[in-house]
């Protein structure tokens, strides 16, 4: 089998306050050989998120603004044989590179029927509330029950099932779960290492009606409601 050669996606915009902290965790992999190469594709930032690209020796990409255009763009971008689909304000855990070394390993040594296989990490919200928690044990029940993990908590896929797949589509929204449901459950494992995000959506909203309107926006989606009339109503 291939060495797997990993490449990290990164969708931006507007991301000065929270990208740093989610490269950092990152340069441990690239030292140890596991991170290949980093691209940040930017959807035309006005802040200083293009300087913290050049800063951190990224790769930057620039694409149409809208997530799903944007990873798109950074899938074909990439070279690695392995995709990690980041968000600019979620920081992987210490010890995700062991985590993932071992799911490596796993599958080197047919541990898993398929070669092909996708994972993605547990999440976290980075806030000490109650809420937060419920939160956080909600959807790792979602997760546990429907194997349907959001973008949020990183999307690990190799690369040929990726292409196999048809990759992420141009949509407005619901661009993670659309890809995730065309993964068969069998290909796609839950790591145990956190991937913490940022609390903003739920501070500004209000934990409880954040959360509700994430529900409500997945019931349209499965109702076959276009994309671009929930992401109006996702804000």
């Amino acid at each position: 089998m291939m060495r797997a050669m990993l490449s990290v996606i990164i969708p931006t915009l507007n991301a000065e306050e929270t990208l740093t902290r989610t490269l950092a965790p990152l340069v441990p992999a690239a030292v140890r050989g596991l991170v290949q190469e980093v691209i940040v594709v930017d959807g035309g930032s006005g802040d200083e998120t293009l300087e913290i690209v050049e800063a951190a020796g990224a790769k930057l990409v620039r694409a149409e603004r809208g997530r799903g255009k944007q990873l798109m763009a950074g899938a074909k971008a990439a070279r690695g044989n392995w995709l990690l689909f980041l968000h600019a304000d979620t920081v992987l855990e210490p010890g995700w590179v062991s985590e993932v070394e071992k799911f490596f390993e796993q599958i080197e040594s047919g541990r898993f029927r398929d070669h092909e296989m996708a994972a993605a990490f547990r999440f976290a919200l980075d806030d000490f509330s109650g809420w937060a928690r419920f939160i956080e044990w909600m959807v790792g029940l979602r997760c546990f029950l429907f194997r349907l993990p959001y973008g949020d908590q990183g999307l690990l896929v190799n690369r040929r099932l990726y292409d196999r797949m048809g990759g992420f589509r141009d949509l407005s929204l619901m661009e993670d779960v659309d890809l995730v449901r065309r993964i068969p459950r069998r290909r796609l494992v839950m790591m145990r290492t956190l991937a913490v995000t940022s609390p903003a959506r739920y501070l500004k909203e209000g934990f409880v009606a954040r959360s509700f309107r994430n529900l409500f926006c997945l019931a349209l989606y499965y109702l076959r409601v276009p994309p671009r009339v929930i992401a109006r109503m996702y804000g």
